[in-house]
């Protein structure tokens, strides 16, 4: 029975089609899963066994009828705490926050209900989904399950954890500068920076996005055939598309994709890290791909700038909110922050005009490429307990050169597992595609995991422990 936890969303409607597996059967294995390594990866908020069941028994009784609701009808899933769940209060990961049941489901939580699917509950994130890791004022310690005195990644930190660790196929998280693609690839599962815009979420901001975190990528194509359709709620979102999402074939004969194993800045990217991307480049060659070396777009200028923006951004809120309260928000966090207080108007305008800045640098090195390819991350998942690998709020986003400016050009990117440490840790590779081709993002990741061969075992967490 536990062994339905492991099962792809594909896998499980094609049983529930064909009357050979359960919804209510899939729901409590992965209720029973959960609550084996739950207390060790502290990965799940506000989860409703109650509320699961009951959405499980009614489409069970849908299935038996023959008429599904969706095209997820009876599929467990989980959305990050950022993502509004109606009645359920959002904690954004902190203690300073006041907890006000939720008036409304936010856009994929309301076309995930439309589909069938039956909503587990919501997945952590550090202080208002600003850290790369499962610290939280609010939450027990994230961890991750290929190993626990490791961090799961962050901002989705629960969402990455979970999808590792078999809480069912599906997961939704949010990105601002990598929070879907990090955890993704320190938790060896494939995750989905779409086109900004393309699945609609309230409420949207630059560079915010909502993506698909699961196991294998046609789930994830899956997640986009339900998330990205309308919704008004979303003043920044695309005009509606009718994209076939589940045709992942791709010709990768002739395709031009340029390399980038230099992040510009921050930190150095580590030998394995760079050797499993490189090897992950010469698979794709080797079915036909013209790979090119391509130099990084990001620079210090960049990276410094967006991070004064964001720091006077979170500054005004902290500024704005009872001192007991700001109290409570964790320390690493209002350091952080506290480090705009004295910047001046001019100097947050020209940290903010580095996203055009990267708009222009990404626009420029992606003209000649289909698709990038670069690391996810330049380092494995670092331990748990810190709130970034430099532990430095003066420095606390030297592991995102890679990702964050594809949240500035508004390009798809995804990562997916391309090795392993020789501690076992997963390794990501970043795969970015051109403005829009969210779909040719997907067909390459598809490529690619039928072309990497096996993968370790997912990691299973011994109830005795």
């Amino acid at each position: 029975m536990s062994d339905l936890a492991d099962l792809t969303a594909v896998d499980l409607l094609a049983g529930y089609r064909r009357r050979t597996l359960s919804p209510v059967e899939v729901v409590e294995a992965v209720l029973d899963r959960i609550a084996v390594a739950e207390p060790h990866l502290a990965a799940t908020y506000a989860l409703d066994p109650d509320g699961a069941r009951a959405a499980a028994k009614e489409s069970e009784a849908r299935w038996a009828r023959g008429e599904p609701l969706g095209a997820l009808d009876g599929a467990p899933v989980t959305l990050k705490e950022l993502i509004a769940i109606r009645g359920v209060a959002k904690p954004l990961g902190s203690a300073a926050t006041v907890l006000v049941p939720e008036p409304a489901d936010a856009p994929p939580t309301a076309r995930l209900r439309e589909a069938g699917a039956v909503i587990l509950g919501q997945t952590t994130c550090p202080d208002f989904g600003m850290l790369s890791s499962g610290l939280s004022s609010f939450h027990p310690l994230s961890r991750n399950p290929w190993d626990l005195s490791r961090t799961p990644g962050g901002s989705s930190a629960g969402a990455g954890a979970a999808a590792a660790a078999g809480y069912g196929p599906l997961h939704v998280g949010t990105d601002i500068g990598g929070s879907v693609r990090l955890p993704a690839g320190w938790c060896g599962i494939f995750g989905l920076k779409p086109s900004n815009g393309r699945i609609p979420i309230d409420p949207p901001t630059i560079g915010r996005v909502a993506g698909p975190m699961t196991r294998t990528v046609t789930d994830s194509a899956l997640l986009m055939s339900v998330l990205s359709r309308p919704d008004r709620r979303d003043h920044m979102s695309l005009p509606p598309a009718a994209i076939d999402w589940l045709d992942l074939g791709i010709d990768l004969a002739g395709l031009r994709i340029g390399l980038m194993l230099e992040p510009g800045c921050g930190l150095a990217v580590e030998p394995q890290v760079a050797a499993a991307v490189t090897a992950a480049a010469a698979l794709l060659e080797q079915a036909g791909a013209i790979v090119e070396p391509v130099a990084p777009i990001l620079t210090r200028p960049m990276l410094d700038g967006l991070d004064l923006f964001w720091r006077a951004r979170a500054w005004s809120d902290i500024v704005a909110m009872p001192r007991e309260r700001a109290k409570r928000i964790l320390p690493f966090i209002h350091a952080w922050a506290a480090g705009a207080a004295e910047a001046d108007g001019l100097a947050v305008y020209l940290g903010f005009s580095q996203i055009a800045a990267m708009r222009e640098a990404g626009t420029r090195a992606s003209a000649a490429y289909d698709f990038l390819l670069s690391p996810t991350a330049p380092i494995p998942a670092f331990a748990a307990e810190l709130p970034s690998p430099t532990n430095d709020p003066a420095r606390p986003f030297e592991h995102i050169a890679f990702t964050v400016a594809y949240n500035m050009t508004e390009q798809p990117a995804a990562s997916i597992n391309c090795g392993y440490t020789d501690d076992g840790l997963p390794i990501g590779l970043q795969i970015v595609g051109q403005r829009f081709d969210d779909l040719g993002v997907l067909r390459l990741s598809r490529a690619f995991e039928q072309l990497r061969g096996p993968q370790k075992p997912w990691p299973r967490l011994d109830p005795a422990w």
